[in-house]
């Protein structure tokens, strides 16, 4: 039998999921921004996000999104050597080769953002629990959590795959290049994500952007990263012929790996420190960034 506290939750969340999708993504953003948001002609980053997840049905999003599906497109575009290494696909997470896995791995969900265990020696690992978890999350909808649309049909699946070594346990910083028309224009670095999570945004030649994405702002100087060119080049690649894509790469120095690409970056409810310039990328994805300077001025030497 539920306790009062468990039949409470248990109500509320089959409210929840009885109401439309359209209401819950524009009561999200609307809470996000203070604002309601400009559904029929959209000027900001955020407002053209909310307008893709509403009224773009573009089978090829969900291919994007998935976390599979999404690696015969990147091998179509670049080639299958930026993928990590794939040890395994399974709907039955009980089936997954321990023994034969080496002692650092990735295991993750197909069809959802978050769910993801880093394993870094194995010999200390709870092989039931991570069963157990993996369970859990191929149970688990992101679409039905979200309502953003790109997860709807995709199949529930668990990966396993290559951990991206940068001479650490750590994961090495995540590079999400936002890419308008084909071109990258700016570049969000996110360090220490699984502890104390910290981001910066940079231009494409990296010039540090006077301006913070929902996580606090990375302490110190944060060195030109060593393949920018090739990351740049990569996503470009990645994002020809959609008018916007964030690709999500990795660089460990010797080499650049493909993380994943991203539809809905926040599902249209990051908040910039700078609300302007939230309206700065929806102009940039209206029109482009002509003749390259549009963010001269948010630059923290541009002021």
């Amino acid at each position: 039998m539920l306790n009062g506290g468990r039949l409470q939750k248990r109500l509320k969340q089959t409210i929840r999921w009885s109401l439309p999708d359209w209401f819950l993504v524009i009561r999200n953003h609307s809470k996000a921004h203070g604002k309601f948001p400009r559904l029929l002609r959209p000027q900001t980053f955020n407002d053209k996000i909310l307008h893709r997840l509403l009224f773009d049905r573009r089978p090829l999003w969900t291919q994007l999104t998935d976390k599979a599906a999404v690696r015969t497109y990147v091998a179509e575009q670049l080639g299958s050597s930026i993928l990590p290494k794939l040890y395994f696909l399974t709907t039955r997470p009980e089936s997954i080769p321990l023994a034969e896995l080496p002692d650092r791995f990735v295991v993750k969900a197909t069809h959802g953002s978050q769910m993801v265990r880093i394993v870094t020696e194995k010999s200390s690992l709870d092989a039931a629990e991570l069963i157990e978890t993996c369970q859990a999350w191929l149970q688990f909808s992101w679409y039905q959590e979200t309502r953003e649309w790109a997860y709807k049909r995709i199949k529930p699946q668990i990966l396993v795959e290559e951990f991206i070594e940068n001479g650490s346990d750590t994961v090495p910083p995540d590079y999400k290049l936002f890419v308008f028309h084909g071109r990258v224009e700016i570049i969000q670095i996110h360090i220490d994500r699984f502890g104390t999570h910290r981001q910066r945004l940079f231009t494409r030649d990296w010039q540090q952007l006077d301006v913070e994405l929902e996580y606090p702002d990375a302490a110190g100087d944060i060195p030109r990263p060593t393949n920018l060119g090739e990351m740049i080049t990569a996503a470009e690649r990645l994002g020809e012929g959609l008018n916007f894509i964030r690709a999500d790469l990795y660089d460990v120095g010797s080499r650049i790996y493909f993380g994943e690409l991203t539809v809905y970056p926040d599902g249209g409810c990051g908040r910039f420190s700078r609300p302007a310039f939230d309206r700065k990328l929806g102009d940039i994805w209206n029109h482009g960034n002509g003749d390259g300077t549009a963010l001269a001025r948010w630059t923290v030497r541009g002021g």
